[in-house]
């Protein structure tokens, strides 16, 4: 994991790293799933792969999930989280529905991980793959969605990190965060 920058929000950090989420130490690591949650291609094809086949056993009890909204389960083989948080991005058709969506991807899921009293969550790119989002236009939503919920819980501490698998991801990252 090689960190690129690091911002203090409040009582919480924003760390841009470039690494796989699958080897990030923290409480929970985000998927980029699909809806049916059982396994794909990417960042979710990797995460089953590392957790192992109880996840896909615990994935099918949950019956999916609608984009935009995130499910939470047990992280088994994956030895440095505690959780993985599942979360559907929407498929990018250039309407505005899109950013809402994916911005209720980021806010569930800070939710859904402070329900379950994690202290850190590492996020990979939400529909930058196949979905086809483009990574300027979803940086800029997923920063500015993290930067209203950490507004929004002052009093919380959260370890964030944004995980850059790919240049362009970090660089874009890189560029909104100094501004």
């Amino acid at each position: 994991m090689d960190i690129i920058l690091t911002k203090q929000q409040h009582l919480s950090t924003i760390t841009l790293v470039k690494a796989s989420v699958v080897d990030m130490p923290v409480d929970a690591i985000v998927n980029a799933a699909n809806s049916t949650l059982l396994g794909g291609g990417g960042v979710d094809g990797a995460i089953h792969r590392a957790a192992g086949p109880q996840l896909l056993k615990e994935c099918r009890s949950l019956h999916g999930c609608e984009c935009g909204e995130a499910k939470i389960t047990l992280a088994y083989n994956i030895k440095n989280a505690h959780y993985i948080i599942h979360t559907v991005g929407p498929i990018y058709s250039g309407s505005s529905d899109d950013a809402q969506l994916l911005r209720s991807c980021y806010l569930k899921t800070l939710d859904l991980a402070l329900d379950n009293k994690c202290k850190s969550i590492a996020f990979p790119g939400i529909s930058t793959g196949v979905y086809g989002y483009p990574i300027e236009e979803a940086v800029q939503v997923s920063y500015q969605a993290v930067m209203s919920w950490i507004d929004e819980h002052k009093d919380t501490k959260m370890d964030i990190y944004f995980c850059g698998f790919r240049d362009k991801e970090v660089e874009a990252y890189k560029k909104i965060m100094t501004i």
